[in-house]
């Protein structure tokens, strides 16, 4: 579960979605909230460019009148709620922070003081996903939250994605407490994948009903699979629906079910039956932060300690400037 929530705040309106947000988790929780803030200095091409103290100093009086702002608007709910200001670039203030102070949960907005674009996520926050190795809470700036109202969240319909493993389970219990929190309809739900036969000419019949077969046994699994954990969960006082559909893609499987049933959250685990520990995240996870529409909580389950340095951040730290 989580403790200490961290929520980035870049002085913006866009960045400012994921209050209400962050409110309900720590509410559910019982958990605290650190606003932060980092002052980046100014990207100038001029190698003699210094920064006036003055307006530096203006800079961070302006951020922390802000942050007390914000905070004031969470201490009725929330009663531990502190803001914390940092100098640097901003991911990796961020992850920095993030990983000295015991953070559990990092609260991010999609998009902040740079400005909506095309693309689903910026890259400060793209960053941050890719090098925290901390469970991460994505609001969709550019989408209104279906139930939004007032600056107020409420979500009435939660889906979790399983896949029969402990991995995926492990974002389960936070799924639950926010269901119950909230009053929320929890909907577990599973894909069978159609299994993958590549061909340079059209599958036999034998390799029809050997694939049919398969996916039956997997279905029939699957099944048994969701009915035992209603069953486990009826005493969880939640409302629960269970969904068992057939895809040959899970995450667009899962993304229709998330239109279809007009879900309010998605929570996964960072990896699930088939991903490997080599990357930060499953297929699942990289496809709804990359297409998905609704606020997505990932529940990380690979801790910082175990991550693999990709030859990038290698190189980066052998040539530093270059």
């Amino acid at each position: 579960m989580f403790n200490h929530i961290l929520v980035p705040l870049d002085g913006s309106t866009l960045a400012e979605c994921v209050i209400p947000h962050a409110r309900i988790v720590a509410e559910a929780l019982g958990a605290r909230i650190t606003l932060l803030h980092v002052l980046e200095r100014s990207h100038s091409p001029d190698l003699n460019h210094t920064i006036n103290p003055l307006d530096w100093h203006i800079r961070k009086t302006e951020a922390q009148t802000y942050l007390d702002r914000m905070a004031a608007s969470l201490v009725d709910s929330v009663p531990d709620v502190c803001n914390v200001i940092l100098e640097g670039h901003a991911a990796e203030g961020v992850i920095d922070y993030a990983h000295h102070n015991n953070v559990d949960l990092i609260t991010l907005s999609s998009h902040g003081r740079s400005g909506l674009s095309g693309w689903n996520v910026s890259s400060v926050v793209q960053k941050i996903i890719l090098r925290s190795y901390i469970s991460t809470f994505i609001i969709r700036a550019y989408k209104s939250t279906t139930g939004e109202r007032g600056g107020e969240v409420t979500y009435k319909k939660i889906l979790i994605a399983l896949d029969c493993s402990q991995r995926a389970e492990s974002a389960l219990p936070i799924a639950i407490s926010l269901s119950r929190h909230q009053g929320a309809r929890l909907l577990l739900a599973h894909v069978v994948s159609r299994p993958e036969m590549p061909r340079h000419l059209p599958r036999s019949r034998e390799d029809t009903d050997l694939a049919e077969k398969l996916m039956g046994r997997n279905y029939s699994e699957a099944e048994h699979y969701l009915a035992q954990l209603e069953s486990q969960l009826s005493s969880a006082e939640i409302s629960i629906q269970t969904f068992l559909q057939i895809g040959s893609s899970a995450a667009a499987t899962l993304d229709d079910l998330v239109e279809s049933e007009n879900v309010h959250l998605v929570v996964l685990s960072a990896h699930g039956y088939n991903s490997v520990e080599k990357w930060p995240y499953g297929s699942v996870a990289v496809n709804f932060i990359a297409y998905g529409a609704t606020p997505l909580l990932i529940m990380q389950d690979i801790p910082f300690e175990r991550s693999l340095c990709t030859k990038a951040e290698s190189a980066a730290r052998e040539r530093p400037g270059h």
